[in-house]
């Protein structure tokens, strides 16, 4: 085994500074002081360093090594003379301690070879694909070749398929390389029967900290090696649903030959799929080569080149609701005025702003134009399935389309799937279909004259019922399904887009747009990128993002109606420029009858304060905070006894690891029933994106001297984790460690300024008087966006990358000019000839500027002055240009509606070092505080900064070294764009 500290490299004694090559055994040297012993517990036996620990035994001179899962909590060893509480891990600070392992002298770290932390990572991610790998391998040709960035234009879309081509495959290889790398062996298999007559195989998939997540739809492979009365046997099926128990249930496509008398030594495997790879190469290619793809106006647009901007010539409803949706705000009506006129629209909609009804609402309105079928997507399933349900109830025909591989998934839209539908069709004519169908489910195959007859009823009856909708909802990939092939789409809305790749975003684009809606939040996490290499080109920055750079404003949803007003201040002001206004009162978000000790009654919120140290997970891979757990678990019995049902309560942690051990200390621990714990969703805070609770409990696990708190660096992280709660949160952290980062000193601050930094019992709270430690200075290089036309920077230039090249500018002739309303569905697009002032000058394209030059907006008239990142002092009410102080909440909803009167109240207010121009509907400039039209918000980061942007991350550690959870989204890599002072 080979481990790692301090740039010395050493042959088994040392702890390896990031375990990727899964090695968890150590055997001490023999010169070492203890000689040559294999680490192991003394219980147990086992030999995970991660697990184990010390405790020193009371009436003898020696220590005796426990691990943390089970030993430690065995109830007959508490019965002996050790102090369990006393226990510590043999791994501190990522080094072993040093009465096991000792330090080398100073002429020894001389002598040895000096290895940098960036070969370390070099190193360890070649061990991914080559176990074998040594440092030698990073000086051989290729190893440390990057791919070309993105940009922020592109000349055409050929050159455009060049950046994003490369990128897409080696997010693909590697995702096949991690899935088909998790084969499990020894697998105990239960057997059952689906109502569809299929096989259904039951069993756990042991999933470790740093691996894939199995989800419904995903293909796997259940083997069977044989024995004496059984011949060797494999089938593929598709996970139909995991169980509350972690059970996966997997459906066999075929039901010959199961051994359904066996259920112990199966082998399951990945199977690997390409289709969403495949889809998002033909998109690009698609976009390139047809004409037809999109409109002229949208292709330049998309391509970041200079064009007129242009309306769409309709007529707009008297009304912008729909029927069966709530009566929309002012923002949300202005948002949906807005898009129809707009052939490119961005919408930013900040948590619990109402963007599935905003969305359900322009559909509905794009429906009623006459301009044929509306495409809508997002790139989750969930997401597309919230939205499909919430438009089939202004009336609108849906289809939801699903990918075969997740029709036997259930769905809260069933009865809206197109599988669904072709089923239950109840026409004569379709009573042969109905025929084969039962046929098929009772003998599990037809005859190949029925198959070949079934199959062309099924696509037929297939293609009648999505000819008839008016809406058709699928995910992004779903979009490229070969059921849409022929289908043309003039209107398409993508919800969550701020969640997906730019070339995922373009799949259902090139199916003939001429007026698109990205619905999403760039100050929320954004897509996930499992390839580093990948992430670092800029394949995490979405489309919404990069036309935000290109100067597209998006239209922002200004009412919240999930938090309490006290919740919705702070991400208020630090995320939103303190435009947020409260659409429910602190009435409206009391806990009744709940009788939870909050320090400030008022204020269903604090902070824990917590000093227990981390600990590196069982995997080694992840982190988690035991004391930190325990504390979780007393807050959660809280809750419960004072009349909190489990479904209202979300426990979320940015670490796999502390999720984990939390849900076994709750189940193991718990003051009360056991069931009552595992009801209770421990979750992520990037799986509870775009989620809600009612109480919030957030564990933030890392409390150490050095380390730093890794990618609770990313803004866009803590504005999800703090905006998930509608009645309360509790945060549980270290103030110490946290303060370092700008933000995080800022809601500390915040914290305190109101009494809610506590500490104690939590049957005797009282106000923490721990010190911050001063935040970390950074500045950020990064260009700055002025305001000279759309996206224009100054000296920066389209590429002549593919200019020179036979493939240059082959769709030049796509018109520039006055948008064209949308025509037939196949028709071309209308030629046009480019205008003089938007000729493109050939000159080298800028590289890639990094992620989005504001998470959150942090810009400053003059030199920084203090901590970047802190939120801003807020100036009296009364100030000039300022309205009510932080989080009023004196105006309910109703005030907001444009047929009743009343002034909204932010929910925070802008700082005075806040200098963006916001825009409204009237046209009059307005800086902070209130608007002249209530909720009419149009405003973008990189309008027109005075002066330079700043950053608010801390270079307190080294992002990308950080132990992710599974899909964790990519933090901004901070050694890419940031000098600290």
């Amino acid at each position: 085994m080979m481990l790692w500290e301090n740039g010395i490299k050493r042959t088994g004694t040392k702890f390896c500074d990031s375990v990727r090559a899964k090695h968890k055994e150590v055997c001490l040297h023999k010169d070492s002081p203890l000689g040559e012993t294999i680490l192991e517990c003394y219980n147990c036996g086992c030999r995970n360093v991660f697990l184990l620990g010390f405790i020193s035994a009371k009436t003898e001179s020696v220590v005796v090594l426990l691990c943390r899962e089970p030993c430690l909590n065995v109830n007959a060893l508490k019965d002996m003379n050790w102090d369990l509480s006393q226990w510590c891990p043999l791994i501190d600070d990522r080094c072993f301690l040093q009465w096991l392992v000792k330090v080398p002298s100073e002429q020894e770290q001389l002598r040895a070879r000096q290895i940098s932390a960036q070969q370390i990572n070099k190193v360890e991610e070649l061990w991914k694909t080559n176990p074998d790998a040594s440092l030698e391998d990073l000086e051989k040709p290729g190893i440390d070749d990057e791919p070309q960035p993105v940009a922020l234009k592109y000349e055409d879309a050929y050159q455009y398929q060049n950046v994003f081509a490369p990128l897409i495959k080696l997010e693909a290889d590697y995702d096949k390389m991690m899935k088909e790398s998790q084969s499990k062996d020894n697998v105990t298999v239960r057997w059952d029967i689906g109502l569809n007559k299929k096989r259904v195989a039951y069993f756990v998939f042991p999933k470790e900290d740093n691996e894939l997540r199995l989800v419904p739809g995903d293909e796997l492979r259940l083997r069977y090696s044989g024995d004496a009365a059984h011949p060797a046997w494999q089938a593929v099926g598709h996970v139909i649903k995991l169980t509350a128990q972690e059970e996966v249930a997997l459906e066999l496509r075929a039901s010959q030959g199961v051994p359904v008398d066996v259920s112990h030594g199966f082998s399951v495997d990945f199977v690997w799929k390409s289709t969403s790879f495949d889809r998002m190469q033909g998109a690009m290619k698609t976009f390139a080569v047809d004409e037809t793809s999109v409109s002229g106006y949208i292709y330049h647009h998309l391509l970041g080149h200079e064009v007129e901007v242009q309306m769409v010539r309709n007529t707009l409803p008297r009304r912008f609701g729909a029927p069966g949706l709530p009566e929309l705000n002012a923002s949300q009506a202005f948002a949906v005025k807005s898009v129809l006129q707009k052939p490119i629209s961005l919408i930013q909609g900040p948590p619990g702003t109402g963007k599935t009804v905003t969305s359900a609402a322009i559909v509905y309105n794009m429906a009623k134009q006459g301009q044929g079928q509306v495409l809508v997507c997002a790139p989750s399933n969930v997401a597309v399935d919230q939205l499909a349900e919430k438009i089939s109830s202004t009336g609108l025909k849906v289809v939801r389309l699903c990918a075969k591989s997740r029709e036997a998934v259930s769905s809260p839209v069933e009865h809206l799937t197109l599988h669904y539908q072709v089923r239950h069709l109840d026409t004569s004519e379709k009573s042969e279909l109905h025929k084969l169908q039962l046929l098929k489910d009772e003998q599990g195959e037809l005859s190949s004259s029925d198959e070949k007859k079934y199959k062309a009823l099924k696509r037929a009856t297939e293609r009648e019922i999505s000819q008839s909708a008016d809406v058709i909802c699928c995910t992004c990939v779903g979009a490229g399904d070969p059921r849409l092939a022929n289908f043309r789409f003039r209107q398409v809305l993508i919800d969550e887009s701020t969640q997906a790749t730019e070339p995922e975003c373009l799949i259902p684009l090139v199916l003939g747009v001429k007026q698109v809606v990205l619905v999403g939040d760039h100050c929320q996490l954004g897509p996930v990128i499992m390839c580093k290499k990948g992430a670092r080109a800029g394949l995490a920055q979405s489309l919404f993002e990069r036309l935000v750079l290109l100067g597209v404003k998006p239209i922002r949803l200004q009412v919240q109606y999930r938090m309490h007003p006290c919740l919705s201040e702070f991400p208020s002001n630090s995320f939103y420029e303190g435009t947020l206004q409260n659409g429910v009162t602190i009435n409206e978000r009391q806990s009744l009858g709940i009788d939870f000790p909050w320090p400030v009654p008022n204020r269903p919120v604090f902070f824990y304060v917590q000093m227990g140290q981390e600990e590196i997970s069982a995997s080694g891979t992840s982190y988690l905070n035991r004391t930190e757990a325990a504390n979780v678990e007393k807050i959660v019995t809280t809750f419960l006894r004072s009349g909190v049902v489990p479904s209202q309560i979300g426990v979320i942690t940015p670490y796999e690891g502390q999720r984990a051990y939390i849900v076994n200390y709750m189940s193991r621990n718990g003051a009360l029933r056991q069931q009552l714990y595992k009801e209770i969703e421990v979750a992520s805070v990037d799986s509870f994106q775009g989620r809600e609770k009612d109480y919030i409990i957030l564990s933030c696990v890392r409390s150490n001297e050095h380390q730093g708190i890794g990618f609770l660096n990313d803004p866009r992280r803590l504005n999800v984790a703090l905006t998930r709660a509608r009645y309360g949160i509790v945060i549980l952290g270290n103030p110490k460690v946290l303060s370092k980062q700008p933000l995080w000193n800022g809601l500390l601050t915040h914290y305190k300024e109101h009494e809610c930094l506590i500490e104690g019992p939590l049957n005797n709270l009282k106000q923490s008087m721990v010190q911050f430690q001063k935040p970390k200075k950074v500045y950020n290089n990064r260009r700055v966006f002025f305001s000279r036309g759309p996206g224009i920077v100054p000296s920066d230039n389209f590429a002549s990358a593919a200019s020179s090249s036979p493939n240059a500018d082959r769709r030049n002739s796509r018109a520039r000019g006055a948008y064209m309303p949308p025509g037939l569905p196949n028709g071309t697009h209308k030629p046009g000839v480019q205008p003089t002032r938007f000729e493109m000058p050939q000159v080298p394209l800028q590289p890639f500027p990094g992620p989005p030059s504001q998470p959150y907006a942090i810009p400053t008239h003059e030199a920084v002055h203090g901590p970047v990142g802190a939120v801003p002092q807020v100036p009296q009410p009364g100030n000039r240009g300022f309205g009510a102080g932080c989080g009023y909440a004196g105006a309910p909803i109703s005030s907001l509606l444009q047929h009743q009167q009343g002034t909204p109240q932010n929910a925070g207010t802008l700082g005075s070092a806040f200098n963006f121009p916001l825009e409204n509907p009237s046209g009059q400039p307005s800086m902070g505080g209130q608007l002249s039209q209530p909720g009419f918000v149009n405003n973008m980061a990189i309008q027109r900064p005075s002066r330079s942007l700043h950053d608010g991350f801390s270079r307190g550690d080294y992002l990308g070294d950080d132990f992710k959870t599974q899909g964790s989204h990519v933090p901004y890599n901070i050694a890419d764009f940031s000098t600290q002072v």
